[in-house]
Order: C-alpha cells, then sequence, then structure tokens
C-alpha cells in the first residue's frame, strides 16, 4: 500500500515531475537535430532545454532536502516512453509538426504538475519550493506562449518545402 504521509506523497511528486522533466529535455535535445530548416523553432527548443537543466536541478535540490533522490526506474521508463514516441513521429512524413503538436501539450502537462507541486510542497511545509515551483510555472507558460505563435509559421515553412520538392523533416 502507498505511504499517505505528506512526506512521501511529495517525495513522489517530486520524482513524477523529475522524470518528465528528463523525457521532454531528452525529446527536445533529440529534436534540435533536424531543425536546420526551422531556426525560430529550434531557437525556443535551444532556449527551453536550458530552463529545463535548471528547473531538473532545483527538483534535484527539493528531492535532497527531503534525503530522497531520483527514482532510475521512473526516468528510464518516461525516457523509454519518449523514445517510443520520437521514433513513431520519425516514421512520419510530417515529424516536425507532429513533434511541434507534441511539443506544444507537453507544456501544459508540465504547467499542471508544477502547479499541483506548488500546492504539495505548501502542504509539506516547503514554502520555499512552492515558490520556485511557481516560478517554474510561468517559465512553461512561456514556453507555450513561445510555441504556440510557431505553429503557424511552422506549418507554413513545412508545407512550403514540401510543395516545392525539399526536404521538410530531418
Amino acid at each position: 500500500m502507498a505511504s499517505t504521509d505528506i512526506a512521501s506523497i511529495y517525495a513522489g511528486a517530486l520524482r513524477n515531475t523529475r522524470a518528465l522533466e528528463k523525457q521532454g529535455l531528452e525529446q527536445m535535445e533529440r529534436q534540435l537535430s533536424g531543425l536546420e530548416r526551422y531556426p525560430d523553432y529550434a531557437a525556443v527548443l535551444r532556449r527551453h532545454v536550458g530552463t529545463t537543466r535548471t528547473q531538473i536541478e532545483h527538483l534535484d535540490k527539493a528531492l535532497a532536502s527531503l534525503g530522497e533522490s531520483p527514482s532510475t526506474l521512473k526516468e528510464t521508463v518516461t525516457s523509454v516512453a519518449g523514445s517510443i514516441g520520437a521514433a513513431v513521429h520519425a516514421t512520419a512524413q510530417d515529424e516536425t509538426l507532429k513533434n511541434l503538436y507534441a511539443g506544444y501539450a507537453y507544456q501544459y502537462d508540465q504547467i499542471a504538475a508544477y502547479r499541483s507541486l506548488a500546492v504539495i510542497a505548501e502542504r509539506a511545509g516547503k514554502s520555499d519550493h512552492a515558490s520556485m515551483f511557481r516560478t517554474a510555472v510561468e517559465q512553461e507558460t512561456k514556453a507555450a506562449e513561445e510555441i504556440a505563435a510557431l505553429i503557424e509559421p511552422v506549418t507554413q515553412t513545412y508545407l512550403d518545402l514540401t510543395l516545392s520538392g525539399a526536404k521538410a523533416d530531418s
């Protein structure tokens, strides 16, 4: 049976969010290698890779403050899931568009995770952590907005390349 004390709930939420961030980091890094024809998209991902690395460091510090460590099993499972998703998208003609859509949705998954984590941190008496997670919500919201602004221009570039016979994906 799962533990029901707040410290265990908080540690589990931290591990889950960290695994989610690691999965996102791996996916963004994989995508960057195929975005030569989409420099604005690549720039957004590069910026968010840096933000994500910082967020993972914050999650590690929060875990360490509880005497806990990341879950290798969770990270392995989410990494495999991310690799499968990337492999499926890579076989599609419109890989770049599918990755863009997935990245957009993924930002909202992270926003929800950090909003929830802030509440759990508050309940666990870690208001300094909660503040850090609210900042992460703002960062993820900004990234979601940046990706949303790319949907039309990336689609247009994809169409221009594809219809001209040029390679549109990696």
